[in-house]
């Protein structure tokens, strides 16, 4: 065991090796997680609802497992964090909305299930927006899930309370869920990674709109070795969903290799011809890319722009969230926040040809991306568009100086990826500005996720010698601030 790192800050591949060596008990494991979170978690609000009791018992068995020699899954004995938007069977999971503050779901949705399968435990759930709405978490329910470098800040969102539960060591793994951005704006926002795989990689038996490949599961951690330990336990076929296929399985990620960076065509864009960015941040971006280009055989600017993405996404995330939550009864409808409610009015104002001509040009975007991977192996993009705001503020009121009119609207720079059905990865890149948490995407040619984990390994290192990598919040000032609450 490594004594110079607290438990609870060792990497989740550490961990998993101490416990099969018989090193580490998964009990106390557990107990140092638990710990953390009683004394950090007031401060920032992110694991909102516990499962001690049943966690420990599990605690227990995955030890005498160990003792007895028994096959260990991927994950045996890793405490997990899953956000509230995904099922967990016998824990409360609210979606962060009043309509379903007293909901205890009876099974487990497919990405839990099958981390169970794995051997992880199970120990809580994290905070989100209302049913994932929005890129600040917040809800009615459980209030904010503050920034923990700045507790008066925004965590992003919508996957918000998993990326501070992993910035804050409160559990070496967790998972959040993606559809504009939820899994990427967060890891930048809190110095973590995360990951949107390829459709039907991560797959899902709730998605009301089974077929499109814009919702997504996805695991979350402090390095790219630890999200790709937890991408393989959870890569499997689900027959109930009809973007699964058995061919998605990823095999080899509990010892990912590294690739040669000298060996790749690169390009990046700013803004992707569609996406506000804040001046200073564009500054950041650029100056950043600069210390790391010449590692690349080849890093150039992408013409490619996309904005025919704004208006196809606008209809398909107003799509899916009419599908999933219009047909609420009226009591419950009014019990909604005003990002849910005001999507699903929004709904009313688009056409069937509408409709048509989104699901047109979603199409044409995605075969015209992939065409970008003829000539490049990755591309390479901010992962915000601004510093984080206040974290009372829904979404930010302007972007230099251009008014914003929706909570979708500051935060393109991700959804368009979205539309690609390409896998995308977050990982820190140092600081910003302001010296707030600052991250970059990297995006592969589709179904390329284990070539994207592999190429990130190796940026991740190359940050961390240039000191450019993961920072990590004030724990001292945290704990202060959480006894005092």
């Amino acid at each position: 065991m490594n004594l110079m790192t607290p438990l609870v800050g060792q990497s989740a591949c550490a961990l998993r090796q101490q416990i099969a060596e018989g090193l580490l008990s998964p009990v106390e494991l557990l107990e140092a997680v638990i710990d953390q979170i009683t004394k950090i978690n007031p401060a920032v609000n992110a694991v909102i609802a516990t499962d001690y009791q049943r966690a420990r018992v599990q605690a227990k068995e995955a030890e005498t497992a160990v003792k007895q020699g028994k096959r260990l899954g991927m994950l045996h004995g890793l405490p997990v964090l899953i956000k509230d938007l995904c099922e967990t069977e016998g824990l409360s999971t609210t979606y962060g909305s009043l309509v379903y503050k007293d909901f205890v779901p009876d099974v487990d949705s497919a990405v839990v299930a099958q981390l169970k399968e794995a051997g992880a435990i199970v120990i809580g759930k994290t905070n989100t927006p209302e049913f994932g709405a929005g890129a600040n978490t917040s809800n009615k329910v459980y209030g904010e899930t503050c920034n923990p470098f700045n507790t008066q800040l925004t965590s992003g969102g919508s996957s918000g309370g998993s990326a501070v539960a992993i910035a804050c060591d409160m559990a070496p793994l967790a998972i959040g869920s993606d559809l504009g951005g939820s899994l990427r704006i967060p890891a930048s926002f809190c110095s973590v990674v995360g990951m949107r795989a390829s459709p039907g990689v991560v797959p899902s038996n709730g998605h009301v709109l089974g077929f499109s490949p814009l919702w997504t599961d996805g695991p979350m951690a402090k390095s790219v070795d630890d999200l790709a330990l937890c991408l393989g336990a959870i890569t499997h076929y689900e027959s109930m969903d009809p973007l699964s296929r058995p061919a998605h399985r990823i095999v080899g990620l509990d010892k990912l290799q590294s690739t040669d960076l000298a060996t790749l065509n690169v390009g990046y864009s700013i803004d992707l011809g569609v996406a506000p960015i804040d001046e200073s941040i564009a500054n950041v971006f650029q100056g950043r890319i600069a210390v790391i280009e010449n590692a690349f055989k080849q890093f150039s600017k992408t013409d490619y722009e996309m904005p025919e993405a704004a208006e196809a996404f606008r209809i398909l995330r107003t799509e899916s969230i009419f599908a999933a939550y219009s047909d609420l009864p009226e009591h419950e409808f009014a019990l909604l926040g005003d990002n849910v409610k005001n999507s699903i009015r929004e709904a009313a104002a688009y056409s069937f040809p509408d409709i048509a001509m989104a699901g047109k040009t979603h199409t044409k975007l995605f075969r015209e991306f992939q065409s970008l991977f003829n000539d490049i192996d990755l591309l390479i993009c901010p992962a915000t568009a601004v510093t984080p705001f206040a974290v009372c503020d829904n979404f930010p009121n302007e972007i230099n100086g251009r008014s914003l009119h929706n909570y979708y609207g500051w935060y393109a720079i991700t959804w368009a990826l979205s539309l690609t059905g390409c896998p995308i990865i977050t990982i820190p890149f140092g600081q910003d500005h302001h010296g707030m948490p600052f991250g970059i995407q990297l995006v592969a040619a589709r179904y390329q996720d284990k070539f994207l984990l592999e190429t990130a390994k190796a940026i991740e290192t190359l940050l961390t010698e240039n000191q450019l990598g993961r920072v990590s919040p004030d724990f001292v000032c945290l704990e202060e601030a959480s006894a005092g609450s």
